[in-house]
């Protein structure tokens, strides 16, 4: 069965949808099959993997309100994994599952027969702790939190592992942090350097110890509706998401491993 990954942070900017992107370009050049859900009404994964969210006939909305079926509306993209799209109709979509029973649960019972044919999926969070991001929450196994290391990160940090554990004890006991991932890093600058020390210090294992630096291809990449992989394969960006790829993998062979001997 199929890992579902919120890449989730309330803060925007902190790198969510450039590596909602690359990492599934990334994971799928490790000959895994994966699935990009755009969850952000803002559009960007969905511009960034190379499709018109304006020229999209059906979107995420449509699964999150019972119109369409998740077979209907992915997309193949050029990097070779699949898309559900997003663009500015997923604002309705909160305001439609108000007062809708389950509304908490709509991600989890639109993927329902669909995480068998994927090795990962991937979802790319709203920069908020809304309605949107609880789905998406609720339906997930694990959450990777992309976060810049500066002054105001571990502020917001808090609430959204506060938000974590309710969901955890309301909506998805098996909900775990995945792990942070530092994103857009200068190890010139020192209070990057000290925040890192500090997360390091506070999460230990859960800490990605692949580190993603300030990179101007990285942030070409999008513009020209590609993952970087496929932009500039070469660039510190592309080298770097793959080498994420690679850790997540490692850490999810070793949790099998630990677990059968567990059972054993």
């Amino acid at each position: 069965m199929g890992k579902v990954l919120s890449i989730a942070n309330q803060k925007g900017g902190v790198g969510k949808t450039t590596t909602s992107v690359n990492l599934a370009a990334s994971l799928v050049a490790t000959k895994r099959k994966v699935l990009l859900i755009d969850l952000d009404p803002q559009g960007n994964a969905t511009m960034g993997s190379g499709v018109d969210k304006h020229a999209v006939e059906s979107s995420i909305y449509d699964v999150l309100v019972d119109q369409a079926r998740v077979s209907d509306v992915r997309v193949p993209t050029e990097s070779g994994f699949d898309l559900i799209p997003a663009n500015g109709d997923l604002t309705a979509a909160e305001i439609e599952l108000l007062n809708v029973d389950g509304k908490e649960r709509r991600m989890t019972d639109a993927l329902v027969g669909y995480r068998n044919e994927y090795d990962y999926i991937v979802i790319d969070c709203p920069p908020s702790l809304n309605m949107l991001t609880v789905n998406s929450l609720a339906a997930s196994d694990g959450v990777v939190i992309p976060m810049q290391c500066e002054y105001y990160a571990l502020e917001g940090l808090s609430a959204l592992l506060n938000t974590i554990e309710t969901i955890r004890n309301v909506l998805n006991p098996k909900l775990e942090i995945e792990g942070l991932l530092r994103t857009m890093y200068d190890p010139r600058n020192a209070l990057s350097n000290q925040v890192s020390s500090q997360l390091t210090e506070h999460f230990a294992e859960k800490v990605y110890r692949t580190i993603i630096p300030r990179n101007v291809r990285l942030a070409e990449a999008p513009s020209h509706g590609l993952p970087a992989l496929h932009y500039d394969k070469k660039s510190r960006g592309a080298v770097a998401y793959l080498a994420l790829a690679g850790e997540m993998i490692r850490r999810a062979e070793k949790g099998v491993q630990e677990k059968e001997a567990e059972t054993a």
